[in-house]
């Protein structure tokens, strides 16, 4: 439960930040992004690092809800302590929480919402979401801006599923509001020297092949001469193996060569007489997406050029972003890829954005795929506990009282958002549910003054898969912790000394 408590006042719009220092002090995070939080903290209980591992899939599979996992198996860790305590054995405990999820999620999906058919209203949806998954994040004071520039890239994609297409470069200097979206794909290097800096129609191989030709190779040999001409003849030998080595890449019909690795002056003059520019270290993330983006091979050898396939682009250019000056590929093979740059003030800004930029772009893709969306700012969770309620009251037994445990649990969820934010929890969730109790579902806590109001007139929209992954994954967690009777802490494998009487 205290790795729950940890991760409870980041939840929400007006959800805390904190601040990770490593243990030699050096390196600093600021963020309030669920995983990030619970990943960075060392934990040796086995049960609290169920509810870790679990935060940590929510944010591979959906992106967003991290803290919401956390928080929920926490809140029904604590229900289900009550209930032991009043002597109410854990399976019947399971029994009643595997009934009352089966009523929450059926719930949820009749109240989903799925507008894939219309277009523009489906894009509304997106934005929508994109700006509940920031409103809580450090970019919600631009949320619409971002909003936006996450769905833009998404729809890019057209339903691909390679999120790698979209890629984020980071750039200090100017502020958040001047981070842009830019079609093609922008490498953070620079040209080698006295190559063209324009290519226009550009054949492009990427390679990972050492281009350095001054050191012999064979680690641990010695080399004794008698005299300087013999070192010549042998430095002579090694500028010898790297010309045909230069003469086979050139071999290729290229105009631009991408090394991993560094490529030395010889082999670089030699390219740029051959009038192909040279892009070296370029870094392994980059290279990897930069080969799928250009649709080209990543090789290593250049006896067959035939069978190695090529990237092409319309255009490579240099641009200057802020103070660096970049390389940008336009008119890719793969029309779908992007990069977004963005700017900000320090690192840690930048790094915190794009922590929450990658959950919106997860979000959404995800969206785009399942298509149905759910109402947020605690609306889900009340309509969900009223109905798991409605469960209990018919079901006979002392599960009955697991089941009203269950509701209580999601009931937290606005208790939680509305105490980050400072307003009285007790008093909006009593409301609350007398909204709900009414009829009326669409009704929500209101961030921003702090009543209850309508969440379709606020545009709360939450993805329908997020929601339901979380409350699963929370459930099964708490599900595996409560099953638990004993923690044994098994004694480590013995060693077999050798026998050296044999």
């Amino acid at each position: 439960m205290a790795v729950s408590d940890l991760v409870k006042t980041t939840l929400g719009p007006k959800g805390m930040d904190k601040i990770l220092q490593s243990m030699s002090g050096k390196r600093v995070t600021v963020t309030n992004d669920g995983a990030t939080i619970l990943q960075s903290i060392p934990v040796d209980n086995p049960a609290a690092k169920i509810i870790v591992d679990t935060s940590i899939t929510q944010d591979k599979e959906v992106g967003d809800g991290t803290t919401t996992v956390a928080v929920l198996s926490g809140e029904f860790l604590r229900e289900a302590e009550k209930l032991i305590m009043s002597k109410i054995h854990p399976q019947i405990i399971i029994r009643g929480w595997r009934k009352a999820l089966n009523v929450a999620r059926e719930t949820l999906l009749a109240a989903s919402r799925d507008h894939s058919n219309d277009f523009e209203e489906f894009k509304k949806d997106l934005v929508n979401i994109a700006r509940t998954t920031l409103s809580s994040k450090i970019l919600h004071t631009e949320d619409d801006y971002f909003a936006k520039l996450a769905v833009d890239a998404v729809l890019r994609l057209k339903g691909a599923d390679d999120l790698s297409m979209i890629q984020i470069v980071k750039k200090l200097g100017s502020n958040l509001r001047d981070s842009y979206l830019d079609d093609g794909f922008i490498l953070d290097k620079k040209f080698g020297t006295a190559c063209p800096k324009r290519i226009e129609n550009a054949r492009v191989m990427i390679a990972n092949t050492s281009m350095d030709h001054d050191k012999v190779k064979i680690y641990g040999a010695k080399i004794k001469v008698n005299s300087v001409t013999s070192l010549a003849e042998i430095e002579d030998a090694e500028r010898q193996k790297m010309k045909s080595k230069v003469d086979k890449i050139i071999g290729h019909n290229i105009n631009c060569f991408i090394n991993r690795q560094l490529i030395y002056n010889y082999p670089e003059q030699l390219m740029a007489k051959s009038g192909i520019s040279t892009i070296e270290h370029a870094d392994f993330d980059g290279v990897e997406r930069l080969a799928l983006v250009l649709g080209a091979d990543i090789c290593s050898t250049f006896d067959n050029p035939d069978k190695v396939s090529l990237g092409h682009c319309d255009l490579i250019e240099e641009i200057v972003i802020g103070e660096d000056s970049c390389i940008r590929f336009s008119g890719v093979q793969k029309g779908e890829a992007c990069t977004v740059i963005l700017r900000g003030a320090s690192q840690h800004m930048l790094d915190e954005a794009e922590r929450s930029l990658h959950d919106a772009i997860c979000v959404i893709h995800q969206t785009v795929k399942t298509a149905r969306t759910v109402l947020g700012g605690g609306a889900s969770e009340m309509l969900m506990s009223q109905a798991v309620d409605k469960l209990a009251l018919q079901t006979v037994g002392k599960e009955s009282y697991a089941i009203e445990a269950f509701a209580r649990a999601l009931r937290t969820i606005p208790t939680i958002l509305a105490d980050n934010a400072g307003f009285d929890s007790i008093e909006l969730l009593a409301q609350l549910k007398a909204k709900h109790a009414a009829g009326e579902h669409e009704w929500g806590i209101d961030m921003d003054t702090g009543k209850i109001t309508s969440m379709i007139t606020k545009r709360v929209t939450e993805s329908y898969h997020s929601k339901s992954q979380s409350l699963v994954s929370a459930h099964e967690a708490a599900e595996i912790i409560v099953r638990v009777d004993e923690i044994i802490r098994a004694a480590p494998r013995q060693r077999r000394e050798p026998d050296h009487g044999h």
